[in-house]
């Protein structure tokens, strides 16, 4: 960042003011996703607005060391992030909007750079836009948006987990119920430009599901971040509690982050129109392929907490096999096909294993990445499979190539450590910082029970 940049950046911002200012906002929430997937936040006054755009906040690099409950992960090297240096997190005014359910407040989503104007090389939102860029470089872009799962609980003394709803899975009595929560919700996104396409109840208790549309990948990851905390922020206001978390009860039905993901040849969708299965195009299998293949090293990115493991099991439709399909819920990529006549522009694959304690922005960079490798390696999807893959018997699966996802962290890590492409794509400090705080955190609920590790992670996410 040089000073024309800083120029450019400022002067956004005072063209900003006026239309904050007549929307009531006095602060604005600057925030960022950490290796252990909390949104971390620093706020400016709004007079503050336009110093902060071109000379960013000031933010300890100790984030990226932190772990779920704020413990100092155990990330080995000279660069493990600890209490000296300093960052600057720079707001993205493109982003810029007043809160609708947190009157007064503005939000925006930050990039982190040195205090020498570089980017930060471990900040997960610029990795994501590194990850677009190279997309381009190779002559595609992505669409992409994230399915948001929540529960919603009464607000409980002791922190415990009791449904806010009684009625059925997808029923309209849950609707019903909390007609006029769902309401605010939907009303305070819109408000805020967020494109709503539709709200249902889910099938596990309390638990409720909503879906935007697509956008870029960076700004679909931003999307998920303003999703969240509206949600959380309406849930409050109407008395209640909202959790984002893979579990809230060890044998109830989890919460998950399933990404739908698109690429494109300038105007043709190459996961339609195609010749090769399902009218995908030879293009759209290698990118394909090279996510299906790396899905056991890109599970400690995106299903990255302790909890996760005990969401990612069979029959839950969590895509726990390394597996795709069309309009398979039990494999962990599930094709797309959409409507006829709908097609050349619907079509996508939906990955269907991730949750919502992973950081949405080191999300899209691994899928981006993974897929650039498929394409570089030519790689090739095995057969889909047209079944629950629970219904073959283990030498069937093995036979087809059907495999289980790692069933812990530590297994998943061990996948990551051992990946070659991403390790390059994504680099080295970034992984060992990251696995770091993972571990820290794998081993800080060694010996708890399900119970007791749904617990800690309840009202975290």
């Amino acid at each position: 960042m040089d000073e024309h940049d800083r120029q450019a950046r400022g002067a956004a911002a005072r063209d900003k003011l006026p239309e904050l200012a007549a929307r009531g906002v006095e602060l604005v929430a600057v925030t960022f996703v950490d290796n252990s997937g909390v949104t971390r936040v620093k706020a400016v006054p709004l007079a503050r607005l336009e110093s902060a755009a071109a000379w960013g906040i000031g933010a300890a690099p100790c984030f990226d060391g932190f772990t779920f409950h704020d413990l100092p992960g155990n990330v080995p090297g000279p660069d493990a992030p600890g209490a000296v240096g300093d960052l600057r997190l720079h707001p993205d005014l493109a982003r810029v909007v007043p809160l609708a359910a947190r009157p007064g407040w503005a939000w925006a989503p930050g990039d982190r750079y040195g205090q020498d104007g570089t980017p930060h090389p471990i900040d997960a939102r610029i990795m994501a836009g590194a990850a677009v860029t190279a997309l381009a470089d190779a002559g595609y872009t992505a669409k992409a948006a994230f399915e948001v799962e929540w529960m919603v609980g009464k607000d409980t003394e002791d922190g415990s987990w009791v449904p806010a709803v009684r009625g059925s899975a997808y029923g309209m009595g849950r609707v019903v119920e909390l007609a006029d929560y769902l309401r605010a919700v939907v009303a305070a996104l819109i408000e805020q430009g967020v494109a709503v396409q539709q709200i249902h109840p889910e099938y596990a208790r309390g638990q409720f599901e909503l879906s935007v549309g697509h956008e870029d990948p960076v700004g679909a990851a931003d999307t998920l971040v303003l999703v969240r905390e509206t949600i959380r922020a309406v849930t409050l206001t109407h008395g209640l509690r909202a959790s984002f978390a893979p579990k809230v009860q060890p044998d109830g039905l989890g919460t998950g982050g399933h990404v739908h993901l698109s690429v494109w040849d300038g105007e043709q969708n190459i996961f339609a129109g195609g010749d090769q299965a399902f009218g995908l195009t030879t293009t759209a299998t290698r990118f394909t392929a090279g996510i299906l293949h790396r899905l056991p090293a890109l599970a400690a990115i995106g299903a990255p907490s302790v909890a996760s493991y005990l969401r990612l099991v069979p029959k839950y439709w969590a895509g726990a096999f390394v597996g795709w399909g069309l309009e398979n819920r039990e494999t962990a990529i599930r094709v797309i096909a959409g409507p006829a006549g709908s097609r050349a522009w619907a079509a996508n694959i939906e990955v269907k294993c991730f949750d919502q304690s992973a950081n949405p922005y080191l999300v899209v960079a691994a899928l981006l990445r993974a897929g650039l490798a498929g394409l570089a390696e030519a790689a090739e999807l095995p057969d889909p499979v047209d079944v629950d893959p629970m219904t073959l018997d283990e030498p069937e699966r093995a036979a087809r190539g059907i495999t289980q996802l790692p069933t812990t962290l530590a297994d998943a890590i061990d996948e990551l450590e051992a990946d070659e492409a991403l390790e390059e794509a994504l680099g080295e400090r970034f992984l060992r910082t990251f696995i770091g705080v993972r571990r820290t955190e794998m081993f800080s609920l060694t010996g708890l029970t399900p119970e007791q590790v749904v617990d800690a992670y309840r009202w975290v996410y």
